[in-house]
């Protein structure tokens, strides 16, 4: 099977931390794990002599934009500069590959790039906060969220500023590899899997840490992250945070962009696909565990969040290959029906 082509896409100025992260997470070989690797390389809109941002020393880079064209996935580790993100071929390469479905991908202001190339309109997508305003303001098709570390939509993933490049960068080799492989990875880093020390970075639409000002609201977080087996209610962790169940929702709302319920539920999916992945459990096991009670429940939320059931998701990563969302709507209307699926999504969308 031929390997995984990454192009990182470069400006003549590169700053060097994105890049390395790019290199450090894609391109450092990983021959005690047995498996294909990803081809990277490094490309930018005219090869030729490059130079470090601050000048500390020159390079040359000898690819062009062929490379984009080329590759499964392109990582933007930044924009050129903020009022011209990039170069017109390398934004006309960008729009190529997102029409043939190669996967995209942007470190901090690399943002403006995808943007610029019109990638992420109607997308919900983030970047730096100190630009977060400035990426809202200019590009007012894209839904700009601030307060995450990054974003996975699906074909287009974005983060924030600086280090969230290796958060996302570590979700991308969990989503093609496997959790194994990703925490082997954030070994040899010397990094944290998940920077909040395990659930929330799990899901596709991640939360951001609690602010320490609200206190009551982390302790309430946590409480449920080491109870997600209990039949949780408002009131319950409303009195963890010593608040009332008004109040803690509308702290809860403030901190996190979401609703207690939201919030809970895409911790126990978290918890659910760790455990499918990582042991034998039977479903019945795993969804009294995480709190779904039954494994009829459980099947239902994992369908109608990841469009595949936990049977398949499960034989999907012990394959090394995560199905992607859509291809297993077979089993998805076998567990529920695509009409109870949608249904219960509907559900989610409007809880409080």
């Amino acid at each position: 099977m031929a390997k995984h082509r990454v192009a990182v896409l470069v400006p003549a100025d590169f700053t060097l931390f994105e890049l390395g992260v790019a290199v450090e997470a894609f391109a450092r070989p990983h021959p005690e794990l047995d498996l294909d690797w990803y081809d990277v390389e490094v490309c930018t809109a005219t090869p030729g002599e490059a130079t470090a941002m601050g000048g500390l020393f020159g390079a040359v880079i000898t690819s062009g934009v062929e490379a984009v064209d080329a590759a499964d996935t392109i990582i933007v580790p930044q924009a050129a500069t903020i009022a011209r993100p990039a170069e017109p071929n390398a934004l006309e390469a960008i729009r190529r590959a997102y029409r043939r479905g190669a996967r995209l991908v942007s470190f901090c202001s690399g943002a403006f790039v995808l943007a610029a190339a019109g990638v992420l309109d109607g997308r919900r997508a983030t970047t730096h906060w100190k630009y977060a305003r400035r990426l809202q303001e200019g590009y007012p098709n894209v839904e700009v969220d601030p307060d995450v570390l990054y974003i996975d939509d699906d074909q287009v993933l974005t983060s924030a500023g600086t280090a969230a490049g290796i958060d996302l960068s570590l979700h991308i080799i969990r989503r093609d590899h496997g959790a194994h492989v990703a925490r082997h990875v954030a070994r040899q880093m010397v990094v944290a899997p998940h920077r909040d020390g395990g659930q929330a970075q799990f899901v596709m639409m991640p939360v951001p840490e609690p602010k320490p000002v609200l206190d009551g609201i982390s302790r309430a977080m946590q409480y449920a992250l080491d109870n997600l087996g209990k039949d949780l209610n408002l009131a319950e962790l409303a009195a963890v945070a010593f608040m009332s169940s008004r109040n803690f929702s509308r702290r809860f709302r403030q901190v996190t962009g979401t609703t207690p319920v939201k919030w809970l539920n895409s911790q126990r999916l978290a918890r659910v696909r760790e455990l499918l992945e990582e042991t034998d459990l039977p479903v019945e096991r795993i969804a009294v565990q995480t709190g779904f009670g039954s494994a009829v429940t459980l099947r239902q939320r994992f369908a109608a969040h990841l469009l595949t059931s936990p049977t398949a998701y499960r034989r999907a990563f012990r394959a090394g290959v995560i199905t992607p969302p859509g291809d297993d709507l077979a089993a998805v209307a076998e567990v529920v029906g695509v009409i109870g699926a949608h249904a219960l999504d509907r559900t989610d969308r409007t809880a409080s």
